[in-house]
């Protein structure tokens, strides 16, 4: 990465982990970036699909999963390993200003792999239902964003390492959506029309 691009990225990061600490975001932080805090709305998103297109939504459901489980693998199994990016609690230069609000963890940094799936789902949700809800796109967009940038505000994260996971994982929800397309036109008695 060119020398004046890291500094910008670790100037971003000091500004989000150190500069905007207040009580508030230091409660919510940790929670929006659990997994388990969203299991709820994943239970409604399931049981939405089920009945709102019965057997066929499974096809939705099997499709979410899916773009999920493909972002996460290739994110951490393939690219971490490549790059090689030390996250900003083990970097020797930034982690003498880190605030961890978190277990530092284990693994690379690039890209952050929260950002990955859950743009790569709402990505999928948002291109699926946006044509009958509109409203879907903003909420979608706050629901990944906001885990996104918790990822960076409890200071297991850079600011790059999100927005380029938030670009694959978009990328990956739009692949998603387009073999749902032609699943549509070539299997509609299994997949539902929305």
């Amino acid at each position: 990465m060119p020398e004046q691009l890291l500094q910008f990225d670790r100037h971003l990061f000091h500004i989000i982990n150190y500069g905007m600490t207040n009580p508030f975001f230091d409660w919510i932080m940790p929670w929006l970036r659990n997994p388990k805090s969203w299991i709820p709305l994943y239970i409604f998103i399931v049981f939405f699909c089920l009945w709102r297109y019965r057997k066929k939504g499974i096809i939705i459901i099997v499709l979410i999963a899916c773009s999920a489980g493909f972002a996460d693998f290739t994110s951490a199994s393939i690219v971490k390993p490549l790059v090689h990016r030390l996250r900003p609690c083990r970097d020797p230069i930034t982690s003498l200003t880190d605030v961890e609000r978190i277990s530092c963890g284990s693994g690379y940094s690039f890209p952050s792999t929260h950002a990955t799936d859950h743009f790569a789902m709402a990505i999928f949700i948002i291109l699926v239902f946006c044509m009958r809800w509109r409203w879907i796109c903003f909420w979608g967009i706050l629901w990944a964003g906001s885990i996104s940038f918790a990822q960076i505000y409890v200071g297991v994260h850079y600011p790059i390492d999100v927005f380029c996971g938030a670009l694959y994982g978009a990328s990956v929800g739009w692949l998603f959506y387009t073999l749902f397309k032609k699943l549509q036109l070539r299997f509609p008695e299994w997949v539902p029309v929305i």
